[in-house]
C-alpha cells in the first residue's frame, strides 16, 4: 500500500463511529510566537475533534499568541521557562485527561487523522501513536531535504542504539495514553524532547504505532523557531546522554574494550622485548599500559554498577506505568464512568 493509499484510508476511517463518550481528551499545544498560526490549529481541532479540551501553553510569546488563543476559546497557561522540553514537562504535569494529543502550534500538521489515531490507541491498547510526516509537495521548503536527511540519520541512530521501528522520531504530532504521560520524567529543555519521548517508549517497551500525517507549509508570515545545526547538535548530544544513562553497561563495555585494546597494543612490544632480553627498557610505556588496563577494568565495573541503578530506575517507572489501566480496558472504563 502506498503512502497516499494509507493517508486516504486513515482519512476515511476518521469518519467512522464516534469515540467512546467516557474519554477525556485533551489537546496540548506548545506555542512560542505563533499568533498567526494558532487560530488555524484551534479551528482544526474544533472541526476534527470537537470533544477535545484545547490547552495552549504559551512559552513567553511576545506577539500576542496568548491573547489570540483566548479569543478563540482555548485555555491558556503561561510557561516562563523557555524551551519546548520545559513546556512539555508543564503540560504533562498540569493537564488531567485519558487521551493527550500533542501537536505543535505552527499549523503544519494535518489533524484529519487524529480521530483514527485515537481510535487506534484505544482499540489496540497502545500508549503512543506518532504522526509520521509526509510532505504535501506544495512547497519545497516545507520539509527540506536537509531536514529530512537529518531526521533519518537521528532516527536511525536511536533505532540502532535502543531498537524500535520509528520512521519519524522527531514528529511533533503525537497521541498519548494517560499511563504514558504520567510515567514520563521529562528532563529535556528544548527541541530534543521528542528524542526523550521516543526513548521512554522504547525503554519501557510500550506498544506504539505510526500513522502517516500530511506536513504542510507554515502560514505566511510566521517563522520557524528550529535552528537546523544548533538543535540538531542538541538532539545528537541528547541521544548520547540517553545511551549512557539507559545503556550504561554497553557504553562502558565498549569503552573498556577500547582501553584494553590500547593497553594490549602497547604491551605486546614490551612483552616481546622482555622475552628476548629479560629487560623492560621502556618503563613509562609499561606504566601507561598498566594504567590503561586498570582503567578498562574500572570502566567495566562502573558499567555493571550503573546497570543495576538503571534497572532500578526502569522498574520504578514501570511500576508507575502499570499503576494506571490502559485506555479502553474494563478497569479503565469502570474508573472513567465512576
Amino acid at each position: 500500500m502506498t503512502t497516499a493509499d494509507r493517508l486516504a484510508s486513515c482519512t476515511a476511517a476518521a469518519a467512522l463511529s464516534p469515540l467512546p463518550p467516557a474519554l477525556r481528551i485533551a489537546a496540548i499545544i506548545p506555542c512560542y510566537n505563533e499568533a498567526l498560526a494558532i487560530p488555524k490549529v484551534v479551528a482544526d481541532f474544533r472541526a476534527d475533534l470537537p470533544e477535545a479540551q484545547i490547552h495552549i501553553f504559551d512559552n513567553n510569546s511576545t506577539d500576542g499568541t496568548a491573547e489570540v488563543a483566548r479569543a478563540h476559546g482555548a485555555q491558556v497557561v503561561h510557561v516562563p521557562l523557555r524551551g519546548k522540553g520545559n513546556v512539555v514537562r508543564r503540560m504533562f504535569a498540569d493537564v488531567e485527561a485519558d487521551i493527550y494529543i500533542m501537536v505543535d502550534g505552527d499549523a503544519t500538521y494535518d489533524l484529519s487523522t487524529v480521530r483514527e489515531m485515537i481510535r487506534m490507541l484505544v482499540e489496540q491498547k497502545l500508549d503512543m501513536v506518532v504522526g509520521a510526516r509526509v510532505d504535501d509537495q506544495s512547497d519545497a521548503q516545507t520539509y527540506r531535504r536537509g531536514h529530512r536527511l537529518g531526521n533519518q540519520m537521528l532516527t536511525g541512530a536511536v533505532s540502532g542504539l535502543f531498537g524500535g521501528s520509528f520512521t519519524d522520531m522527531l514528529s511533533g504530532f503525537r497521541v498519548f495514553s494517560r499511563r504514558y504521560v504520567k510515567s514520563f520524567p521529562a528532563l529535556a529543555k528544548g527541541f530534543e524532547i521528542e528524542t526523550e519521548l521516543t526513548v521512554h517508549a522504547l525503554e519501557l517497551r510500550m506498544p506504539y504505532a505510526e500513522v502517516p500525517s500530511v506536513y504542510r507549509s507554515r502560514p505566511e508570515g510566521s517563522v520557524s523557531k528550529l535552528s537546523t545545526y544548533r538543535d540538531g547538535w542538541r538532539i545528537l548530544v541528547t541521544i548520547s546522554k540517553l545511551f549512557v544513562s539507559e545503556r550504561p553497561l554497553m557504553f562502558f563495555a565498549i569503552l573498556a574494550g577500547l582501553l584494553a585494546l590500547a593497553a594490549v597494543g602497547l604491551a605486546i612490544p614490551l612483552a616481546m622485548t622482555f622475552w628476548e632480553t629479560g629487560l623492560v627498557p621502556r618503563l613509562p610505556t609499561a606504566v601507561l599500559a598498566t594504567g590503561l588496563m586498570l582503567s578498562a577494568m574500572l570502566a567495566l565495573v562502573c558499567g555493571a554498577v550503573l546497570h543495576t541503578v538503571t534497572i532500578g530506575r526502569q522498574e520504578a517507572k514501570r511500576l508507575r506505568y502499570l499503576a494506571m489501566p490502559a485506555a479502553g480496558s474494563e478497569s479503565w472504563q469502570d474508573g472513567a464512568c465512576g
